[in-house]
Formats: C-alpha cells, sequence, structure tokens
C-alpha cells in the first residue's frame, strides 16, 4: 500500500521532512534505543508495519512484535506489505486473468468495473516466452507456433546456414574500410554501443543490423504468443498500477535492477522505503540497492496485489562484518565467492543476512547485488546492504537527479536507514555475527592440468616447482631435477629471447564466464594502460588474445578508453565466440614448436576461461592455468608463471627501473569508478530509453482498450476462471459439507508438484483431450506453463502428475475411483462426474501435504475440481495458507491420529458442520457413512484467515469490497 492505511493507529507519528512538502512515519520515535537495536532489515519490516496498520490486517501486537524483534524473532508470524510486486509473464498472466474475471463479477454484482485495480504497483515482464527455434549454428525444424489462430507463424522459414565469410572483408553490411588499423582509430566511435541495441561490427566499430537470428526469433515469439501479448497490453492500458515491460527489453531481475527500483518510494507526497515481492527467485538482487525483497509464489503475489499481506515467520538475522582491505591482486569476483563461500559454511538457511563493517564501502553495487543474487547457493532468504554513500554515488550514475537523491538521502537518514561507516546511533544487534576479513580473501589462478587444483598467486612460483618435480599425474610433470633449469634460446622477428619451463607460450583473456561483472576485464584493461605508460611490453612470440564475450564488453573498453592498450600488448580483438578454451588457438611460430621439443619444456598457457585440462589449448603446451584477466595480462607481460610477484619484477622500464605487479595493478577504486562512469551510466540511459521507447512489434500490436476484456471463446490461452461464477454480494452463511466422496487418498510428504500442472502436456492427459478436441495438434499444445491463463486446461492438469501414488490405485498413476460408479478414470474425469452429480469431494492425506515450492494452482486447481476440505495429518505452512485463501478448509487430524489409526478406507463418505461463530483450532466432528464419528481441527490460525474462508477465498473477499 502507498500511503498510510485509513484509521492507521500512528498517524502521530507523522512529520515532515525538513521544510519540505514530504511527509513520512518518524519511526524512531516509536521505538527509541529498541529502534536502535534492530537491523536496518526489520526496520524496513517495521515501517510497513506502522504505516499499513489498520488493526484488522495488521494490528498493534504486529507492529509492536516486530518492534520487540530481540525476543520474537523466529516465534511470531508477522505480516508484511511490501510496496511493490514484480510479476515475470508465466506467473502474472493468471494474475491478471482474476483481475480481469473480478471486473466481470463486480459488474454482474452492480457495481462499477473501473474501480478494480491492483492495490499496489505491480511491474510485469515478458521475459520468460522466448523459446529458440532458430539459431546461426545449424538449420531448425519449422518453429512451433503454439496453437490457436497463429499458424501464420509458422510459415516462417529456419535461418538456413551460411557458408563461412571471413569477418569484415567487404562481404558484409558493415561499411567501414578492410584496413587492419580502422580498429583503433575508429573506436572511440564504439562509445554509442549499448546492451540490446543494434551491435557494432567488432572490427570497424560501425552499426550493422540485428541478427536474422534474433529478428526470426523475436517474430515467432510474438506469433506464438499473440493472445498473451494481447492481454497483458490490455491489463497495462485499463488497470492503474500496473505497467507491462515487453518483449525484448530484458529479464525481470535486471529490468527491475536497472530501471524498476525507486530505493526509496514517493507517492501523494509521502515517502517511505522501496520493497518488493515477486515471481523470480533472483528478486533478491535489489537488496544489494538496499531494497528489501525476496521471490514468493504466484498466490502471495496475487494477495499483494489484491490488498493483503504476506505473512513470514519474524526471522533471524544474520550480521555479516566485513573488515580489513583486500589483498592487492584480489578481483572483484575473487571477493564475491570468497564471501559466498563464507556464507555457505556459516549456517544462514533461512535466515536474513545483513551486512556492515569497514569493508561494505569496497564494494561496488555491482557486487553488491551478485552477492545478494547468490543466496540460493548459501540458503538465505535474503542479503541485505543498507543503503550508503556507495549507493547514491551508483544511483547518481543510473539517472536519479539531485533533487530526488537530496530528499532520498535526508530521508533515510532521518529514520536510521542510512548505513553510515560509523554509525552515530548505534550498532544494529543481529542474533548472530560472522566476521569476515577481506584481507583472508587471496588471488588464485587454478592448475596447471584441471580447472579444481586451485594455487594462491603468491604460492605460484613454489607450486610451479614442486609440479615440475611430482611424478606425471594430476599435477606432476617429472622433470629431472638437473633439466629443471635448461634454457632453450630462438630467434623471433629480429631478435633473440629464451625459453624455459614456465615460459608463457599462449595468454587469452576471454571474457564469456567473466563479462557477468565488468569490473574484471576494466581491470585488465587498466592494468594494460599503466604496463605500457611504463614501457613495459609483451614479447612477441606470445599468442596473445582477447574475445569478448558480447558487444557490450567491446563498448565499455573502448569507451573508456582501454583497448588501445590492450591492442598495444598484443591483446586485439579476435571476434565473439570460443576458441582458446576449446583448443581454437592460432598456431604457435616455428620457432617456439622447435624450442620446446628440443628442450622437452613445460610452457605454458594462460586464459581466464574455464577448461584448462592437458593439450586443450595445444598439445605441445602441458600446462595450463585459469586466471582472471588481469593476471593474464600480468604472466603475459612477465613472459611466465615461474615467477614471485611479490618479490621478483616483471620488467624494466626505459631507464632500467624494475617494475613490480604492485606498480601497475589498479586499485578497487580505479576500477569501481571506471565500471561507475562507462559501464554503468550507458548501459541504465540506453535500457531507459529502450523501455520508454518500447520496440515496434510491440508498438504496433492491437489489443482492445474496453473497461471490460472481450473474453474470446475459442481461446485455448485466455479464459474468463470460473472463480466467482456463485458470487454473491454478502458472503451467505458457512454451508456443511455432506455426504463428500475421497477424491485421492493420499500418503506423507505430497508436494505441490504432484499437485499442480506444470511442463509439457502429455498427448494421454485430460488436458490433452481438451485441446485436441479443439483442434490443437500435439506440437500445438505447448506447455502449461504458457496455458496458465486458460483455467480449464490448468484444471485438468492438477493431479496429472505421473508420479501421483493415490492408495485407492496401488501404484504411480494420474488415476482416480469413481466410487459411485466403481470406474478408474483421469483425476479430472473423476471429478468432473461427481461434480454433475453435485457430490462435494473432500482429500485425505498424511503429513506434510503440500510441502515444495509455492504454487497457485496446487490451490486454485483442486478448488475447481470442487474439493471442499482437506483432511490430513499436518500441513507446509505456505500452502494450507493457500488454500484458505481460495476458500478449502484445512482440517488436521488430532495428535497421533491418522486415516489408518481410525479405521478409514477413504471409500466411506464424510459429512461436517462450521459452527456461526468459527475461532482459530477449533475442533470439529466429522461423522463418517460407516457411523463413525471423530474430531478434526479446522486449522485456522487467526480471524484474517476465519474472515477469507467465510468469504469464500481471498478473490471473493476483495471483489464484495469493491
Amino acid at each position: 500500500m502507498d500511503a498510510p492505511s485509513a484509521g492507521c493507529a500512528f498517524e502521530y507519528l507523522i512529520e515532515t521532512l525538513n521544510d519540505s512538502s514530504h511527509k513520512f512515519f518518524n519511526i524512531p520515535k516509536l521505538g527509541g534505543t529498541k529502534y536502535d537495536a534492530l537491523p536496518y532489515s526489520i526496520r524496513v519490516l517495521l515501517e510497513a508495519a506502522v504505516r499499513n496498520c489498520d488493526g484488522f490486517l495488521m494490528r498493534k501486537e504486529d507492529v509492536m512484535n516486530i518492534l520487540n524483534w530481540k525476543t520474537k524473532q523466529s516465534n511470531v508470524e508477522v505480516p508484511f506489505f511490501p510496496a511493490r510486486v514484480l510479476l515475470q509473464d508465466f506467473t502474472g498472466i493468471p494474475a491478471m486473468v482474476d483481475f480481469a474475471a473480478m471486473r466481470e463479477a463486480v459488474k454482474t454484482l452492480g457495481g462499477d468495473p473501473k474501480r478494480v485495480h491492483p492495490a499496489c504497483p505491480t511491474d510485469l515482464t515478458v521475459d520468460h516466452s522466448l523459446q529458440i527455434d532458430f539459431s546461426k549454428c545449424a538449420i531448425q525444424n519449422a518453429p512451433n507456433p503454439g496453437g490457436g489462430d497463429l499458424q501464420r507463424a509458422g510459415k516462417l522459414s529456419p535461418l538456413k546456414v551460411q557458408p563461412k565469410k571471413l569477418p569484415c572483408r567487404g562481404q558484409t553490411t558493415c561499411r567501414g574500410s578492410c584496413d587492419s588499423g580502422e580498429l583503433g582509430r575508429n573506436s572511440g566511435k564504439f562509445a554509442s554501443q549499448i546492451e540490446n541495441t543494434p551491435i557494432l561490427c567488432p572490427f570497424h566499430l560501425q552499426p550493422v543490423p540485428e541478427p536474422e537470428t534474433v529478428l526470426k526469433n523475436q517474430e515467432v515469439e510474438f506469433g506464438r504468443n499473440r493472445e498473451r501479448l494481447q492481454f497483458f497490453k490490455w491489463s497495462s492500458r485499463v488497470f492503474k498500477n500496473v505497467a507491462v515491460i515487453p518483449p525484448g527489453t530484458g529479464m525481470a531481475h535486471q529490468v527491475n535492477l536497472e530501471y524498476l527500483s525507486r530505493v526509496v518510494f514517493e507517492e501523494k507526497d509521502f515517502l517511505f522505503p522501496d520493497s518488493v515481492v515477486g515471481t523470480d527467485s533472483h528478486i533478491t538482487m535489489v537488496n544489494g540497492l538496499g531494497i528489501l525483497g525476496w521471490g514468493v509464489g504466484g498466490i502471495e503475489t496475487e494477495a499483494v496485489m489484491l490488498g493483503l499481506p504476506i505473512s513470514l515467520t519474524l526471522p533471524e538475522v544474520v550480521g555479516c562484518e566485513l573488515t580489513g582491505s583486500s589483498n592487492p591482486f584480489v578481483t572483484s569476483i575473487d571477493v564475491v565467492l570468497g564471501i559466498t563461500k563464507h556464507l555457505r559454511q556459516a549456517g544462514v538457511a533461512g535466515k536474513f543476512v545483513e551486512f556492515f563493517g569497514s569493508g561494505v564501502s569496497q564494494l561496488s553495487i555491482v557486487d553488491r547485488t551478485t552477492i545478494a543474487n547468490m543466496c540460493p547457493e548459501y540458503g538465505a532468504i535474503l542479503s541485505f546492504f543498507p543503503v550508503d554513500n556507495v549507493t547514491l554515488k551508483h544511483l547518481e550514475h543510473t539517472g536519479f537527479d539531485k533533487p530526488k537523491l537530496e530528499s532520498m538521502e535526508t530521508y533515510l537518514k532521518a529514520v536510521k536507514l542510512f548505513q553510515n561507516d560509523h554509525n552515530s546511533s548505534g550498532e544494529p544487534e543481529y542474533s548472530q555475527v560472522i566476521q569476515i576479513n577481506l584481507n583472508s580473501i587471496v588471488p588464485s589462478v587454478s592448475g596447471p592440468k584441471r580447472p579444481q587444483d586451485r594455487v594462491a598467486v603468491t604460492d605460484m612460483k613454489s607450486d610451479f616447482q614442486a609440479c615440475l618435480n611430482e611424478k606425471v599425474g594430476f599435477k606432476g610433470f617429472q622433470i629431472a631435477a638437473e633439466k629443471q633449469n635448461d634454457t632453450v634460446s630462438i630467434h623471433y622477428e629480429g631478435s633473440d629471447y629464451k625459453l624455459s619451463h614456465g615460459s608463457v607460450v599462449i595468454a587469452a583473456v576471454i571474457s564469456c564466464t567473466n563479462n557477468c561483472n565488468p569490473s574484471v576485464m576494466l581491470a585488465a584493461g587498466l592494468l594494460a594502460k599503466k604496463a605500457v605508460e611504463a614501457g613495459l611490453c609483451v614479447k612477441p612470440y606470445i599468442r596473445t588474445s582477447l574475445s569478448p564475450g558480447s558487444g557490450m564488453v567491446t563498448h565499455y573498453l573502448s569507451s573508456s578508453g582501454v583497448l588501445p592498450y590492450l591492442s598495444k600488448l598484443g591483446f586485439e580483438i579476435v571476434g565473439y565466440g570460443c576458441s582458446t578454451c576449446v583448443g581454437n588457438t592460432a598456431p604457435l611460430s616455428e620457432a617456439v614448436l622447435n624450442a620446446v621439443k628440443q628442450g622437452d619444456l613445460v610452457t605454458c598457457g594462460v586464459l581466464s576461461g574455464n577448461k584448462n585440462f592437458e593439450g586443450r589449448l595445444c598439445d605441445c603446451v602441458r600446462a595450463n592455468y585459469l586466471a582472471s584477466p588481469p593476471l593474464v595480462v600480468a604472466y603475459a607481460i612477465a613472459g611466465t608463471v615461474n615467477i614471485d610477484f611479490q618479490t621478483e619484477p616483471l620488467g624494466t622500464d626505459p631507464t632500467g627501473k624494475s617494475i613490480y605487479l604492485h606498480d601497475i595493478w589498479p586499485s578497487q577504486e580505479e576500477v569501481h569508478q571506471v565500471e561507475e562512469e562507462h559501464v554503468i551510466l550507458s548501459m541504465f540511459k540506453a535500457l531507459k530509453g529502450k523501455i520508454e521507447k518500447g520496440n515496434k512489434r510491440w508498438n504496433s500490436l492491437e489489443a482492445p482498450d474496453s473497461v471490460l476484456f472481450p473474453w474470446d471463446l475459442k481461446s485455448t490461452y485466455i479464459r474468463c476462471p470460473s472463480f466467482f461464477d456463485k458470487l454473491t454480494k454478502e458472503p451467505v452463511a458457512l454451508q456443511p459439507v455432506e455426504n463428500a466422496h475421497v477424491l485421492l487418498y493420499l500418503g506423507d510428504c505430497v508436494t505441490t508438484d504432484h499437485i499442480s500442472p506444470a511442463g509439457s502436456i502429455a498427448r494421454s492427459s485430460a488436458a490433452a483431450k481438451y485441446l485436441t478436441n479443439r483442434g490443437l495438434t500435439p506440437r500445438e499444445f505447448n506447455s502449461y506453463g504458457a496455458r496458465r491463463g486458460n483455467d480449464a486446461v490448468m484444471t485438468r492438469g492438477t493431479f496429472a502428475n505421473i508420479k501421483l501414488f493415490n492408495k485407492f490405485i496401488g501404484k504411480p498413476a494420474p488415476k482416480t475411483i469413481h466410487f459411485p460408479s466403481g470406474q478408474t478414470l483421469d483425476v479430472f474425469e473423476a471429478a468432473e462426474l461427481y461434480q454433475k452429480e453435485g457430490i462435494p469431494l473432500i482429500i485425505l492425506a498424511g503429513k506434510k501435504y503440500g510441502s515444495g515450492n509455492s504454487r497457485d494452482w496446487a490451490a486454485k486447481g483442486p478448488y475447481l475440481l470442487g474439493v471442499k476440505a482437506v483432511l490430513a495429518e499436518s500441513y507446509e505452512k505456505i500452502h494450507k495458507d493457500h488454500l484458505i485463501g481460495i476458500g478449502i478448509a484445512p482440517l488436521q487430524f488430532l495428535p497421533g491420529e491418522n486415516a489408518d489409526s481410525l479405521g478409514l478406507s477413504g471409500r466411506e463418505t464424510f459429512s461436517l458442520t462450521f459452527p456461526k461463530e468459527l475461532s482459530p483450532g477449533i475442533t470439529l466432528n466429522i461423522k463418517t457413512s460407516t457411523g463413525k464419528v471423530f474430531s478434526a481441527i479446522a486449522s485456522f490460525e487467526n480471524d484474517v484467515e476465519i474472515t477469507l474462508y467465510k468469504h469464500g477465498g481471498l478473490l471473493n473477499f476483495v471483489a464484495r469490497k469493491f
């Protein structure tokens, strides 16, 4: 919710920010020293609780529980109202379909459908629809049009394999000259090149058209998904608070990080912290910007859109104190992976992690978001970096104007959400604190034969010497002691050189595994610049190369001015693709080959790729090391891996002065500054322009703008769901469940994967029969994910998992028994018969029913099958909440009891009545057709859940409010 809730109990905390018109809740006044001791992430939860306290969905008791986090953590459930929601298209379409259907229901009951809108800002990115129907590598089969009226998409012809041509020799659409010197002279022109824009020829830096593969795949995407895209466009037109990011713009988490993030919300002159939940697992990236956010299931996001909070156990917060300074030769990737390793070992699963300490300021925003994005690696719910000066500087480069930044900083400091190196308000107290000394993270390389054999750079010389001594094996070369100092002279390009064991003969900077973090490539460029300025060079016999992973890498190397220096050292751009990694290295010179054979030398290749198995780069190069891009450049300048960078110089300058690696190694501050000024700025400007401008296909896509969506009855993708078919203006009294049959008799640990439709649609399934009857062929079925906007398909896919074990059947199969007829049928077909006969249904289950990932159709599907209640030994809490939210009663056997102990076969019918006044945890009596009577717990935990159930679920509850 944006502004304070009506009747907010904490209005007395509202103040005006300095002399501005902005208002805010001055939360520190509520808690005093208690507030100062709260972790920053908990302060965000507390602010949202205070702002949304209405006495019902958010109670004063909830607010005080959060304020008393120190004693309440892990012991209480608290509601949370995120500031906004982020959806991707697969999980977003059922939510938007429900809102469209709600408009229909409100109109039917005499209300104004124009009042139906999501309660909070909702951004939907269409980024999960793209399939690779065409590639430049091989001729593909004709694309799958995906059904419906989209058969014209199938007329596109697959991309033909073109004869291989040499790049840019007057044969392409590049208008540049073919002079080999053109690269350096035109490098400045590349400053306009940014991600997701027309590619520039890497040799002349001139624009060329988008690859045919991209255009064809996008054309098929718009054809295959036309119905869904038209629906999304209608949604963005008629619903307030809904913004759709069209296909071809970017992935959900990147767009969220680079464009959608507010950091501080400003609604109706009211300021409050940005926070987000969404249906993409990478939502956690935004915690690196000081925005509280994490991934949840579709039904939780829909609840937030409907104006309800999500519920979470007040989490433990692990404080991660970063101290010390990074080692001189450590890169950002070393730091990120080192911190991730520490967190994985610390045991932070299911907890918040929050970073503090003097070392935090050494991490760039790219580093922070990368660490936050790796939460699945170490199991934390999120990793939070409070806003600080580094954040503000980053936001300045991403397009936030100065007044906005000043207002943001003032507000965050007023509510003590701004982290200083020396916090005057005292340090937060954490559930536990783990310390990571950045100085303990050491730079390393991998080799000489396997990527898993890591060697600290400081130990490189001694380790290589040990490898020469060891027997031939994973690391050893077994060179006789008397031959380990042998050298062989070579004459190359008019000069004499000496090769020895450890001499570098291949050096390749490859960004395929590093371009996700530009800092390491920029570090290599800055190192090259300083080396050239110091008069250092790379010996000409070393095969050097630069293979960027994308045009974006070339862009920022060029715009930052370091590309010419890399070229000066021999690291010329050779193209965009796998090269050295897969053994596609240019042949070594005859002089080098002869010297290696003559001296039986263990020469070396150094590359920043991910494979270094013996002989992979070249059969005469026996030792291969994986290193960061700047270390590749360093070892190329040194000419050997048999060097101790701390005590031995790389070379000498023209005056004869020794130049050590520490003399030319760029500091992290230098790298971060260049990264912000030359990478971040252009990238964010480009994305903003792309989103605001849109693309031709999206802009020209026709879509209705009517108040109600014009449902196409022939559509197999978008259908008005039946959730509101029996909606009345006022909730009716709870009806008894009489003579209900058991649809399924399940055991323990039935997961949402067993229940919810997922994956491809099996040809023999009920969903397949439905689609076939509408004229679709199996190749047009698409997937359940693509058809989540059609409840008829999704209901037929519920309990359709081939691994489902129904005790009535006795083996895994998506089948059950229709007891009135005795037939064994697909679950849907049996449920359909029961509904025609007016027979209610229940499900019997064991322990942990509904465990696994949160899935909205694991609750929606059973509801549409006619299931009125589930009777289980225990539930996964999230799924139990979903059942209540859709209108299914979660009943629980008494402790120590289950179907077997009560002598239930599942073939009986079951009856129960609800009292007029339900209360949390009330015990109900259930009577079977055999005359047995037993008790079960109605597993409602609070008055909100009871209210939602009485309304028939949250959809009906919200529809009635309209």
